[in-house]
């Protein structure tokens, strides 16, 4: 029987909106953070282990998306303009493994399992060097209606998490990938990450 999973609290984080996508069509099953500026320590911390994903499309870059994935970036960017006064809130995610990685060798062993370039998975793992890149594996669940919400000051600067101001519905979930299909991706990155 699988368990209903709900989201507990507003709580979102932030991810730039073609990696919502890739995430939210079971591209990928992982994330990697190491932090936004203005974070309180400056480095990345999974405040919970639940919550919903907010898309951001000011600092996305094309050469940082591999070109096998820019029909995603192309479609995210699609009638959005820098003066967008809403945002759609569309998926929920539960993150049901974490790794800490500071090898160049097993980050780029895992470039097939996401959709960034090289490039841009390298400037991750070089930007504060003693800090290890966060690799969340997680689970995701589409809303069965995506939910419109007004762009607050509050959700703005480069903070990556921050509670939802705007009600979102916390049922209604359905799985992006069946559990024997995200079992075999994960089990399949974690192989890479323990050797």
């Amino acid at each position: 029987m699988q368990t209903i999973v709900q989201p507990l609290s507003p709580l979102s984080l932030k991810e730039w909106a073609v990696a919502v996508k890739a995430l939210g069509q079971g591209e990928q099953i992982i994330t990697i953070r190491k932090g936004g500026l203005y974070e309180e320590t400056r480095e990345f911390r999974l405040e919970n282990n639940q919550f919903y994903l907010y898309p951001t499309y000011e600092h996305q870059k094309r050469d940082m998306v591999k070109p096998a994935y820019h029909h995603l970036l192309d479609a995210t960017l699609e009638g959005w303009t820098s003066d967008q006064k809403t945002v759609a809130i569309e998926y929920f995610a539960e993150v049901t493994d974490e790794a800490r990685l500071m090898d160049e060798a097993k980050l780029r062993a895992l470039s097939p399992y996401h959709i960034w370039t090289d490039n841009f998975a390298d400037v991750r793992l070089h930007w504060k060097k003693k800090q290890p890149l966060h690799i969340l594996f997680v689970r995701m669940y589409r809303l069965q209606q995506p939910v419109i919400i007004p762009i607050e000051a509050a959700y703005q600067g480069c903070k990556s998490w921050h509670d939802l101001l705007a009600e979102i519905p916390r049922h209604d979930f359905l799985p992006v990938l069946e559990g024997d299909a995200f079992a075999q991706k994960k089990a399949e990155i974690m192989e890479i990450l323990q050797k």
